[in-house]
């Protein structure tokens, strides 16, 4: 059930609340204009959340690229969490994971004629994405994980919220997940709860959407998992994928913030299941290595590795896996599925937005030689793309 996963620490409560104050110092003076807002003539779209890690924003942007890349030029900028470089970098297909991180060279690598880039500043980030000739600019710019970032204004900001942590029961850090107080939710356009169950039930999300409570201006949107066929992650000398993963002994393996719903995805198609998990964005030791090789050799055959898609990333590269993991070892892509017969309303909403604020469209034509400017409230928005505004 919704937010089944939730678990504060009252002891700790009195520092979240010190926390509190800091966090909503700093959101008053983005209110108030102290702090700046910049906003872009090119559509920015933000994906992020107010949790620590785990709503799936990696999938979810994966769905916005592959709705937008056949009719855009698409730009996907991230701060690349846990790179080895700094500043902004222009992935290429030359680039590591190390240059760039986990997540962004797995969408580089899903889909290379998109421009990934990676900048912990996101402004400059964008001005670097936008400073070559029209014909080399993006068309729509997505900010992966930005929710938080208010330095940049986007013209549609999506919050993502886990089903089984909901914003609304959970407590501000360090006593829960929360990293913003609930009331951040506001600055969202469009709120989708994600990773819920397939079979949710008519009565659960009216209980939710009401529990939400939302703005008018405000769409909410539900969210699921799909997956598509397991993938051999080294495709050479790979056994064959079992056709019955119910006869089959399953490793699972992750590296990711909240693997829990991937298991119970699983547990539909594999009865006898082993759970092995890391931390989010775990760097696999020589020592995490051999506990994985350990723990695949002590089940019974027949048997199967299964892990995620960022946690590929990092495998490819790690020394010392043996040969029986390597031949063994799958990856479980998976997809966004929007709920409730809405996605062609969530799509609508997204492709909308693109073209009314496009280079090319009538509205933009005037803006063309402005540069990014400063703006001071969520009131001060006359010559400022956006989605509330659409």
């Amino acid at each position: 059930m919704e937010g089944d996963l939730i678990s504060t620490n009252k002891a700790l409560q009195p520092l979240s609340w010190l926390y509190g104050l800091g966090v909503g110092f700093r959101n008053m003076l983005f209110d108030m204009g102290i702090l700046k807002s910049r906003s872009f003539t090119v559509p920015v779209i933000s994906v992020g959340n107010i949790t620590v890690g785990g709503t799936g924003k990696t999938p979810h942007v994966e769905y916005l690229i592959r709705l937008l890349k056949d009719s855009n030029r698409v730009a996907v900028l991230s701060r690349g969490y846990k790179r080895k470089s700094h500043g902004f970098v222009l992935a290429d297909g030359s680039s590591t994971v190390t240059d760039i991180g986990d997540e962004p060279y797995q969408m580089k690598t899903k889909f290379p004629d998109i421009t990934v880039a990676v900048d912990s500043k996101r402004t400059r980030g964008i001005e670097r994405l936008t400073s070559g000739d029209d014909d080399s600019q993006p068309d729509v710019i997505l900010l992966d994980d930005a929710f938080q970032h208010r330095y940049v204004k986007p013209g549609i900001n999506i919050m993502l919220v886990d089903y089984h942590r909901l914003v609304i029961y959970d407590k501000l850090l360090p006593s829960g997940r929360l990293r913003e107080p609930v009331k951040s939710k506001n600055r969202a356009d469009i709120v989708i709860i994600t990773k819920c169950p397939g079979d949710m039930k008519p009565m659960e999300y009216r209980v939710i959407t009401k529990a939400m409570s939302l703005y008018p201006y405000q769409k909410l949107f539900f969210s699921t998992h799909e997956y598509d066929p397991l993938r051999p992650v080294f495709t050479k000398n790979h056994a064959p994928v079992p056709v019955d993963l119910h006869n089959t002994n399953v490793l699972l393996l992750s590296g990711i913030a909240s693997p829990e719903q991937m298991l119970i995805d699983l547990q539909s198609r594999a009865s006898n299941i082993t759970p092995l998990s890391f931390s989010d964005h775990h760097n696999f030791s020589r020592k995490d290595i051999q506990r994985i090789n350990e723990a695949f050799a002590d089940l019974p055959s027949p048997k199967v590795i299964i892990t995620t898609e960022k946690d590929e990333t990092r495998l490819l590269n790690a020394e010392g896996l043996s040969d029986e993991v390597k031949r063994s070892l799958y990856v479980l892509p998976v997809r966004i599925k929007i709920m409730l017969d809405q996605e062609e309303l969530f799509n609508k909403s997204i492709i909308g937005y693109v073209h009314k604020n496009s280079r090319n469209s009538i509205l933009a034509k005037g803006k063309d030689n402005n540069k990014s400017k400063n703006s001071n409230s969520p009131g001060d928005r006359p010559r400022t793309i956006s989605f509330r505004n659409n």
